[in-house]
């Protein structure tokens, strides 16, 4: 028996992980007690997804278990053993705007429970790929210090600075600057990942991600970007843009890609790594680019307010530079733009919002 182990496994990274390696032909264990629920109300529950799951994959199986709960995690491993092939966790609280409400519950959901996660792996799977959805938040605001030149429809970074051209590398400071709450934990559960990698020895990898998203993601007002914006322009509900101007710029991967570049690593893994990964100059846009399309692949006008005050420690523009991973993984090439991304969501969000 071969199984992937997954966190997170009805999330937008997790579900698509799942069903990546279930073609594959392994067996997939997926961790996830919809959590995301309790975080973003009924927008954000994924149960529809963990439902789909159930009865479109035949060798999926889903434990309703707290990534926390160290006494379970260990369970599942020690019965497992060196059968789990590979670790994928995705499960995270991941909103920085939430992470105020509960700085408790944020930490304790994304670094002590990546640090279960992570013993467990050492204590009975230590030849195991690990691999761990980490952020770009881990570089706070930062960015933000970079010189950017205000156009039209979005911000951008001036010309003559080394990072415009492919956007933000893995050199970027992640010390001196405002996270968040949220940010600071992730940091926490990132340097865990890479420490675990180089003390233990254990092939680790960290993805430090811009937008994620794709279809199956269940996007809410405070996590989700396109999803939720696709969400609104659906439905007609109007969207609140906070600050920039509608400007700030994202850089948006499709959850397939991502899943594919966790492939390629778990093909040839090594110990520690640490990638940028998002859409890159390939796919990427601002929150009025994107209002722009959304309105044209839905025909229907979109309805929004712009807001003065910008979330705390929020980025202006963020794009990945992902020349990294590409090198040490030239195989792999990204299958979607923002387009075809964007079309799918819109054409997800009409077929589960629309009657």
């Amino acid at each position: 028996m071969s199984v992937v182990l997954i966190t997170g496994s009805s999330g937008l990274v997790g579900s698509e992980a799942a069903r990546f390696f279930h073609d594959k032909g392994f067996d997939v264990l997926g961790i996830d007690n919809n959590l995301r629920k309790y975080f973003f109300g009924e927008d954000g529950s994924t149960e529809w997804n963990s439902e789909f799951l159930r009865k479109s994959l035949r060798r999926f199986k889903q434990a309703s278990i707290d990534i926390r709960d160290q006494d379970e995690i260990f369970k599942i491993f020690f019965n497992l053993g060196n059968n789990i092939k590979l670790v994928i966790h995705a499960a995270a609280q991941p909103s920085h705007d939430w992470a105020v409400r509960e700085p408790f519950t944020d930490f304790s959901v994304n670094a002590t429970g990546t640090l279960v996660m992570l013993e467990a792996t050492r204590k009975f799977c230590p030849e195991t790929p690990f691999i761990f959805t980490s952020t770009n938040k881990v570089y706070g605001d930062l960015p933000n210090e970079l010189p950017l030149i205000e156009t039209p429809l979005r911000w951008e970074v001036d010309p003559s600075h080394p990072w415009a051209e492919h956007g933000i590398d893995e050199k970027m400071s992640i010390d001196q600057s405002k996270h968040s709450l949220f940010g600071t934990s992730k940091v926490a559960a990132d340097l865990m990942t890479q420490e675990y990698g180089r003390y233990f020895g254990i092939p680790t990898a960290v993805f430090r991600g811009g937008c994620l998203t794709g279809p199956a993601h269940s996007g809410a007002e405070l996590h989700g970007f396109l999803a939720y914006l696709v969400r609104c322009g659906v439905s007609g509900k109007p969207y609140t843009i906070y600050g920039y101007k509608g400007k700030q710029v994202r850089d948006n991967i499709h959850s397939y890609d991502l899943v594919n570049a966790f492939w390629h690593f778990f093909k040839e893994p090594k110990v520690a790594a640490v990638y940028n990964m998002g859409g890159s100059r390939h796919s990427n846009c601002s929150v009025l680019e994107a209002i722009q399309w959304i309105e044209k692949l839905t025909g229907l006008p979109f309805q929004f307010n712009l807001v003065d005050q910008n979330r705390s420690g929020d980025h202006i523009w963020w794009i990945s530079d992902v020349r990294r991973f590409q090198s040490d993984y030239p195989e792999w090439k990204y299958r979607f733009n923002l387009e075809t991304t964007l079309t799918e969501i819109v054409d997800s969000a009409k077929e589960r919002l629309l009657p």
